[in-house]
């Protein structure tokens, strides 16, 4: 009988985590949320100073987000439960595990001697880089759009009927951060831009689902990529760029 009590107990506790709220007039500022994505706020700043300590606080923060998104699956949030927005933190953990793994090498081979934590030096992708990135993102954004209405008409959801915008925008969402986690894991200056393409539609997104403390906090999330990517550009100009690790192998 007291493992079950346990379990519950542990259950409550778990829900009242994601449900705890700050009351701001007629809308509730849910805690969970706010810490999720400040947490990744301060990933993309470490991103910005080039630090390979910026993947794992975006993991941290990746984690906290999966569980606001889904919030009202959990029996613990009565806003509309974003799938895609779920969905794409789990690809987040992936890209990033790959991303803290790569810098980790380029760091070790090219800026072991650099006391100020550096772990690579940003350049622009090559136009097939950059084919292959868009080409992608469109084709991707169709097939994970058909994936989610799909999901949808299979397994009726209780909350709520989507209107036909809301799988694109998911969609584009989606595939869109996972390219820019992508093209920052691999030191591209576009990794910016791309963050940008999806403010340009995740902000408004946010807004029309009620989660506004993410529509408000990537906003000002927004006007810092622009900061971020005029930095990254500066030093893509004065630095010379990294050795390549698979490079080195194929050399080797």
């Amino acid at each position: 009988m007291q493992a079950p009590a346990l379990a519950d107990q542990a259950k409550n506790v778990f829900q009242q985590a994601i449900d705890a709220t700050i009351p701001i007039g007629p809308y509730q500022l849910h805690w969970l949320e706010l810490v999720g994505v400040l947490i990744g706020l301060a990933s993309a700043y470490l991103g910005m100073r080039r630090w390979v300590w910026a993947w794992p606080v975006g993991i941290l923060a990746n984690v906290m987000l999966f569980f606001v998104y889904l919030g009202a699956v959990f029996g613990a949030d009565e806003r509309i439960p974003l799938f895609g927005q779920a969905g794409r933190q789990v690809f987040f953990i992936i890209t990033s595990i790959y991303g803290w793994w790569r810098w980790s090498q380029v760091r070790r081979l090219n800026h072991a001697d650099d006391a100020s934590g550096v772990a690579i030096t940003p350049r622009w992708a090559s136009t097939r880089e950059r084919v292959a990135v868009v080409a992608f993102w469109l084709v991707g954004t169709v097939v994970v759009h058909q994936a989610f209405v799909w999901l949808w008409n299979l397994s009726p959801n209780p909350f709520f009927t989507p209107e036909w915008w809301f799988y694109w925008c998911d969609a584009w969402i989606f595939v869109g951060s996972i390219v820019a986690t992508y093209a920052m894991a691999r030191g591209w200056n576009e990794f910016w831009l791309a963050w940008i393409a999806v403010d340009l539609v995740g902000v408004p997104f946010a807004f029309a689902t009620d989660y506004v403390p993410t529509g408000v906090l990537y906003t000002f999330y927004g006007l810092f990529v622009l900061y971020g990517f005029t930095q990254w550009v500066k030093v893509t100009r004065a630095e010379r760029p990294d050795v390549e690790p698979e490079l080195v192998r194929a050399s080797s």
